[in-house]
């Protein structure tokens, strides 16, 4: 597996998972720019479909997307065991998660 279009494909999910949560009012026009965005021209000349960069890279987003999540649930469970109480801990996940403006 290439590491370099592994990682790009980590940071673009990530950026693109917390982008879409932490906007107020998210459309199907803001789906639409993050697919334009990552699936465009400059990503497709770097990582040619059928090679082993563009499989690389398409791993890299999923594992990007999903570890945004994974991260709340650690943040959640952090804040749970500090607190001892599990309402602090969703508190927490929910606002880095952009559900809930922080205070």
């Amino acid at each position: 597996m290439a590491t370099g279009p592994f990682w790009f494909g980590v940071v673009l999910g990530f950026v693109t998972y917390r982008t879409l949560k932490h906007k107020t009012k998210s459309g199907v026009s803001d789906i639409a720019a993050v697919a334009a965005a990552l699936g465009g021209g400059a990503t497709a000349r770097l990582f040619p479909s059928g090679t082993e960069g563009f499989d690389s890279y398409c791993f890299g987003m999923a594992a990007g997307f999903f570890g945004y999540l994974a991260l709340s649930i650690v943040i959640a469970a952090i804040f749970t065991k500090q607190t001892g109480t599990t309402t602090k801990g969703a508190k927490a996940a929910d606002v880095f998660l952009g559900f809930e403006e922080s205070q």
